[in-house]
């Protein structure tokens, strides 16, 4: 072996120590920062992910999308991964609420209380840094079996290793100061969790590859509808390890990795042409999309407590920061047990979304009539729900049917009202599709652009568009960190001024920008 050989390898040891240094850090940071108060970690990724890849490219220390630090570009794209967690418990709090099926307490872990980083309990850094395996490991697996990503960056001959080293490293993570029932079962179980998400993705994706002559359906669709049916299935089963850390940091850490790829190309994106309306659309979207939503549920459905409001837009937004800030448990236990039915509820929908998206894909523009019948259907369903939560006088199940009616609902509205008002103005019909899956945070769409669906040129500036509207949400959490410090209830009047600031910020960046 040459000394050229060498330096490669030893390299390839550097840019994993490297990825590890820039993602766990920057959770931990964001946790401590947000220490003591009612706000979520995931405002802080934001604001660290963009700097972080802004200051990469300006020091000259890498390129516009990170080509230098391919490990961070590995981790951006395991999105889909994270989201199966989230399908599956979804799936299975949606079997146990239509079919009124009532379970135990999960006492089979007490976690650790002792405070490893200010913020972060043990067990809770425990779960980071296995997150970090996992999503490495599971990611190696799936590109050894699928052949995908083929050449990126020179990491092909390398995937084994980082198969091995993710896999062993997230087995061996089991924080010895929790209290486990079976310690043996409990690691018997992660094995058999990275199994079967390996299995998801081989599955969907091999779907996916079949049906795409008939309809271009991305694989984030599919994973769901396995994820989600096997979750319905498998109601009774005890999470372990795996779940238990891609649940509580798995988001994060896909955030931060992309948050760092759209940060290293903000000085580029900016000067493309018709850049400027998409980012302006995607942050005025956020406002009107978001607080427009909340705004109906508190006029109409007279409901500002976050019980309500967290899990209904994460799912009604399919909205990747709420989602991740719910899930953590930031929004109380009530949320974090409803977000994942509310997250699951529109990707049913989803085969309708999908498919006329795959077609106007194919057309090269929105397929307006379909589009028309949805954005009324959508409608509908809100009035319904909305006139529902308002008769649910707190009744848990009230509520939760509710909010599944306002999730597909509002979601519907608000992916093909959006694309419809995009295509009345003069945005490409590829730049659309980013500006709106910005415009309301949507993981669905994100994952299904960053797959391509779209085109390549979508695939390589989303990770810059989706993050751009994160700017809103320290608004966004600032108004639910107020509401968790004001016994879950959200203050009224901002929420409509923002609403209002969001329309005249939509009509400006469509039609005047």
């Amino acid at each position: 072996m040459d000394i050229i050989e060498q330096v490669t390898h030893l390299q390839l040891l550097n840019q994993f120590w490297i990825i590890l240094l820039f993602l766990i850090p920057m959770v931990l940071i964001s946790r401590t920062v947000v220490a003591g108060t009612r706000y979520s970690p995931i405002l802080i990724i934001v604001i660290f992910g963009l700097a972080m890849g802004y200051i990469l490219v300006l020091s000259d220390v890498s390129s516009p999308g990170l080509p230098e630090f391919p490990f961070v570009n590995l981790m951006a794209g395991t999105t889909i991964i994270a989201l199966i967690a989230s399908f599956f418990v979804g799936g299975q709090e949606l079997r146990k609420i239509l079919g009124n099926k009532s379970m135990d307490d999960d006492d089979f872990i007490i976690p650790s209380d002792e405070e490893t980083v200010l913020g972060t309990s043990r067990t809770q850094f425990v779960f980071i840094v296995r997150s970090f395996f996992l999503l490495l490991g599971i990611e190696g697996v799936s590109r050894i079996l699928l052949s995908t990503g083929t050449g990126i960056n020179g990491l092909t001959n390398y995937y084994p290793l980082i198969a091995y080293i993710g896999l062993i490293g997230s087995v061996i993570l089991i924080d010895n100061k929790a209290k486990i029932k079976n310690k043996h079962l409990y690691i018997r179980k992660g094995l058999l969790e990275i199994a079967v998400i390996i299995g998801i993705l081989f599955l969907s994706f091999h779907i996916a590859v079949l049906i795409r002559p008939i309809i271009s359906l991305p694989q984030i669709f599919f994973a769901m509808m396995i994820s989600a049916g096997l979750g319905a299935i498998c109601y009774k089963w005890i999470f372990g390890p795996t779940l238990r850390a891609l649940l509580f940091a798995g988001i994060p850490i896909v955030l931060a990795a992309n948050f760092m790829v759209g940060g290293s190309r903000i000085g580029d994106a900016f000067a493309i042409e018709g850049m400027n309306s998409v980012l302006s659309y995607g942050f005025f979207g956020q406002l009107f999309w978001m607080f427009g939503g909340i705004a109906l549920l508190m006029f109409f459905a007279k409901t500002a407590n976050t019980r309500n409001l967290a899990p209904g837009m994460a799912g009604a937004l399919s909205h990747s920061g709420l989602t991740g800030a719910c899930t953590a448990g930031d929004f109380g236990k009530i949320a974090a047990k409803r977000a994942p039915i509310m997250i699951n509820i529109p990707f049913f929908g989803h085969i309708f979304v999908f498919s006329i998206l795959a077609v106007s894909a194919d057309r090269g523009e929105l397929w307006l009539l379909p589009s028309f019948i949805l954005v009324a259907i959508g409608l509908i369903l809100t009035v319904i729900s909305l006139n529902k939560m308002k008769k649910a006088n707190g009744d848990d199940r009230k509520e939760v049917n509710s909010l599944m009616i306002f999730s597909f609902g509002w979601q519907i509205t608000a992916v093909f009202g959006g694309l419809t008002l995009l295509s009345l103005s003069a945005m490409q019909f590829d730049y659309s599709m980013m500006a709106q899956s910005s415009a309301i945070s949507h993981f669905g769409l994100f994952a299904a652009i960053q797959g391509e669906m779209f085109g390549t040129e979508a695939a390589l500036l989303i990770p810059f568009i989706f993050s751009m509207p994160f700017l809103v949400h320290p608004l966004v959490f600032f108004m639910f960190g107020r509401a968790m410090e004001n016994d879950g209830n959200m203050p009224v009047v901002p929420v409509y001024i923002f609403a209002i600031l969001g329309v005249a910020g939509v009509v400006f960046s469509l039609f005047f920008f």
